[in-house]
């Protein structure tokens, strides 16, 4: 089983930064694809940023240019920082590992990461 940790969520006020680490539990994996999807309250899960391919990357319109994914794959870790924050990216922060272990793919989320912008 490929286990998912995420860290790095805190309490920041608007136009302040942070950046979230995301780790597999497991370095015997290929990995397809690294992703950050978002959760605020009411509201459905959506994604932020995904690294697949290789180095091609996807980000949310309301994000662009205020977030980037990169992935170190031999640390099986990928990170999201995020500058310039306001207050509706407020959420639980999500992380999403796809990839193949012992043959199998996987698809395995974090417990989540509590990101708090206010003032």
């Amino acid at each position: 089983q490929v286990q998912v940790e995420e860290s790095g969520g805190d309490l920041v006020q608007p136009g302040g930064s942070l950046k979230l680490s995301c780790t597999a539990s497991r370095r015997d994996i290929i990995i397809f694809s690294m992703a950050w999807y978002r959760q605020a309250p009411g509201k459905q899960r959506e994604l932020v940023a995904m690294m697949y391919d290789g180095p091609t990357t996807k980000y949310a319109d309301s994000v662009k240019g205020r977030f980037t994914i990169s992935v170190d794959v031999a640390k099986k870790t990928a990170y999201l920082e995020m500058n310039d924050l306001k207050p509706e990216d407020t959420a639980d922060y999500y992380c999403n590992v796809g990839g193949q272990w012992l043959g199998r793919q996987f698809d395995s989320w974090g417990q989540g990461t509590q990101v708090t912008v206010s003032s």
